[in-house]
């Protein structure tokens, strides 16, 4: 290795590393030889100058060689990962999942949890009484052999870099970097092992990238580097203007799901699922068209297979799968708020954003890991970007235990839903696919 004061200036001055001196360095840092000082130095350093693709790949290989991972190769079928990169509402892995299980393909996804406006994929899997998301490593295996689908959050010492390295880059305004963002998602993916990954890169109020433009970005340096790795990665950009569907929080965004595997719940959601899933499934040579991809997954949520496989995830997890059949066994809330239009016309908008830090507000979020969430409490949508609205109708309700944040919730969400007179151009839900 060469000194780390060298590595350093190597990057301050716009110099390109070695994969050995990339890899030399990550490991420095995750033994304790290299302090958080310098790498925080390095990280905006990187933020400035850039990492060319052969070092984010390296960066990424080094991740991923700092700790362990789990080997899927034994598992029946075509093994398949998701990532989103967040978004307000979206809560398809819900409905992926089980879905695409019972079309044979072995979903085993690893997940986390929120941090920031609305909960994380295993804050609303917990909503559900029951449902354990802490699986070993064995468990995990065997539960993708038996039913093709588990919903876990990381087992072991998965990439312990990312964790350290993620943890400054939230303090250093160091987030924002392509290279840093694309290499911790795909070390994560790949240290899981699938051997398919489907990306669904959000732009838009309520993502990360706020633009297309970034978001193509992003989308391809993580499909360039899945598939330098040896993975089929492909990526969907997709609109996140609005929620996706109706509810935003936790437990509602599971009744949601279980609507949506029953064939009905909010069209945008139901279409989005079956656009992902039709990807999967063309990508991995099940379906030879997409149309036919997507006959045959609406013909397993009509069958009700879909929802069978569901039943089976949250039997194995420990769940109660009365669920299923009485959401109001989820957590309920005390309290409820209307949210009414103040004049009559069309909704134009309604920000992700906003309604996604009104339901932090009342409870559906955290600000810092040890936060507590509220899993019954959020926002659902009465009306969505292109529906009429008559002056004193509900747009939304506040769901809520604690009235401490209502007021500002409720100024947040009347804020975001924009009405006029004219019926706008509502944007199509997946705006480009790539990888293909």
């Amino acid at each position: 290795m060469i000194p780390t004061s060298d590595f350093l200036t190597k990057k301050r001055t716009g110099g390109r590393h070695t994969p050995e001196e990339i890899c030399s360095f990550i490991k420095a840092y995750v033994s304790g030889e290299v302090a958080d000082y310098q790498m925080s130095a390095w990280l905006m350093a990187v933020c400035i100058n850039g990492l060319d693709p052969d070092e984010t790949v390296a960066l990424t290989e080094a991740m991923i060689a700092s700790g362990e991972t789990i080997d899927l190769s034994t598992l029946p079928g075509i093994t398949i990962d998701k990532h989103s990169t967040g978004g307000v509402g979206d809560k398809t892995t819900l409905v992926l999942g089980p879905l695409l299980a019972s079309a044979g393909l072995t979903m085993a996804k690893m997940s986390g949890r929120g941090l920031g406006i609305t909960g994380g994929t295993l804050d609303k899997l917990e909503s559900i009484p029951g449902f354990s998301t802490q699986l070993t490593k064995e468990q995990f295996l065997a539960q993708a052999a038996s039913i093709g689908c588990v919903l876990a959050g990381h087992t072991g010492n998965l990439v312990p870099a990312d964790k350290k390295i993620y943890a400054l880059r939230d303090v250093t305004a160091t987030v924002e970097c392509i290279s840093l963002i694309a290499s911790s998602v795909m070390s994560k993916k790949i240290a899981c092992g699938a051997s398919t990954i489907l990306l669904d890169v959000k732009a838009g109020s309520g993502a990360f990238m706020k633009d297309i433009e970034s978001a193509r970005k992003l989308a391809r340096t993580m499909i360039e580097i899945g598939n330098m790795m040896g993975r089929k990665t492909i990526a969907a950009i997709t609109g996140m203007e609005q929620p996706l569907g109706l509810a935003v929080g936790n437990s509602i965004e599971v009744a949601e799901s279980i609507e949506t595997l029953r064939g009905g719940g909010p069209s945008d959601l139901h279409e989005l699922c079956i656009e992902l899933g039709a990807l999967l499934l063309e990508v991995t040579g099940l379906s030879e068209s997409h149309a036919a991809a997507k006959e045959r997954l609406e013909g397993l949520i009509a069958s009700g297979a879909a929802l069978e496989k569901f039943r089976e995830v949250i039997s194995a997890q420990g769940g109660d799968t009365r669920v299923l059949d009485d959401p109001a066994l989820l957590p309920q809330v005390a309290y409820s708020r209307p949210i009414l239009a103040g004049s009559s016309g069309f909704i134009q908008s309604v920000n992700a954003y906003a309604i996604g830090r009104a339901a932090g507000m009342l409870g559906a979020g955290r600000q810092r890991k040890e936060d507590t969430i509220d899993p019954s409490s959020g926002v659902v949508l009465k009306k969505k970007a292109g529906d009429s609205v008559e002056v004193g109708e509900e747009v939304a309700v506040l769901l809520y235990n604690n009235a401490a944040c209502v007021e500002s919730a409720a100024e947040a969400v009347s804020s975001a839903c924009k009405i006029g007179p004219d019926t706008p151009a509502v944007s199509p839900l997946v705006l480009e696919t790539l990888g293909f």
